[in-house]
């Protein structure tokens, strides 16, 4: 069964969210300060990235483009290496000890993508994560994926642009460790994702091809529209960037939340929740007697004198269905009244005889 710390994902089970702050903090303060704005929010995790860009980025001149949400609010197309929007997202070993005692002190779940084997031990060993999530790119990172799984913690597996036969075979893999802890993330490529890149319907198709383990929305699209249409479509994790500021020139900051609409998300996939309701059609006794009033019951349309039979020209099926319901007509018909029965009666089962 999958779970992250304690909460155990089952059919019933609420959606788990989580609040990435990777991609948009700038040190330890600001991602702090993320952590609160996830807290307030009501989300179960906050999740980062270990990042060593020297490390992971042979070639520092790799271009990326990505889009921003200039002062004026007009989206603007900026490139820059690579190189260098993953360097801003390093801290060093003692920053991310603090972050997760900081975590815990709130009491929100703090989890990591992982890039290499020994971040992974640096990860579960010395902070004691129960989940770690492998990026897209990594889906073919063999070796990588096998060390996670041995960990026996739970792996999210993000599935970016993989093909089927790709995310097959990585969860194949880490079951051959033992590990059935898996969560299995639809995560749209793009910064912002293109409508036509999102293919929400694959969440039905993951669901299909991996039953015994829960799906996941990472949304990277502006708004929270995909990430309500994704929880309907019966995704059990979403997963959206917050920052401090969407004007922060930087990638993934333009369709990430800030503060005030951080609570509002999550108060907007809670609602959908109710909504979504049960799978079978089940009324509590309230709205059993409130639809009575808005249904018909057998209504006498001209005088009964006792001992008469009822027939139809004796009947009306009016409003409102407090008496005896009008399919119950057939039980009705030809049956004798035990009194005289005035027009506009409506009619009791103690009427008949």
């Amino acid at each position: 069964m999958s779970k992250i710390n304690d909460f155990h994902f089952t059919e019933t089970s609420p959606v788990f969210i989580v609040l990435e702050a990777g991609p948009t903090h700038n040190g330890l303060n600001s991602a702090k300060e993320l952590v609160d704005v996830a807290k307030e929010a009501g989300a179960n995790a906050i999740k980062f990235q270990l990042m060593n860009a020297e490390r992971l980025m042979a070639d520092k001149e790799v271009p990326f483009s990505y889009k921003v949400l200039t002062e004026n609010n007009e989206i603007k197309e900026v490139s820059e290496p690579l190189y260098d929007i993953l360097k801003r997202r390093e801290m060093p070993k003692e920053d991310w000890q603090e972050l997760k005692r900081y975590c815990d002190e709130k009491e929100i779940v703090f989890f990591s993508t992982a890039m290499f084997e020994d971040e992974v031990d640096f990860l579960v060993d010395d902070l004691g994560v129960t989940s770690i999530k492998l990026a897209s790119a990594d889906i073919n990172h063999l070796s990588l994926i096998e060390y996670m799984a041995k960990k026996q913690i739970n792996i999210q597996v993000d599935t970016g642009n993989a093909d089927i036969w790709e995310i097959e075979r990585a969860i194949t893999l880490i079951e051959a460790q033992g590990n059935n802890n898996v969560i299995i993330h639809l995560c749209p490529t793009g910064y912002p994702a293109r409508l036509e890149s999102i293919h929400l319907n694959m969440i039905t198709t993951l669901k299909q091809l991996f039953p015994n383990y829960p799906i996941a929305f990472s949304d990277h699209s502006p708004g929270w529209e995909m990430d309500i249409a994704a929880v309907s479509l019966g995704a059990k994790l979403v997963e959206k960037t917050i920052t401090l500021n969407k004007n922060t020139r930087s990638c993934e900051h333009m369709f990430s939340l800030e503060r005030h609409e951080a609570k509002q998300f999550v108060n907007s996939i809670r609602d959908v929740e109710i909504a979504l309701g049960e799978p079978r059609r089940v009324f509590p006794q309230e709205e059993k007697d409130k639809r009575k009033a808005a249904r018909r019951s057998i209504y006498i349309s001209k005088e009964l004198i006792e001992g008469e039979k009822i027939t139809e020209k004796h009947v009306d099926f009016r409003r409102p269905g407090f008496g005896i319901s009008v399919d119950d007509w057939p039980f009705v018909n030809e049956r004798k009244v035990n009194k005289t029965i005035k027009k506009d009666h409506q009619l009791k089962w103690s009427d008949l005889i």
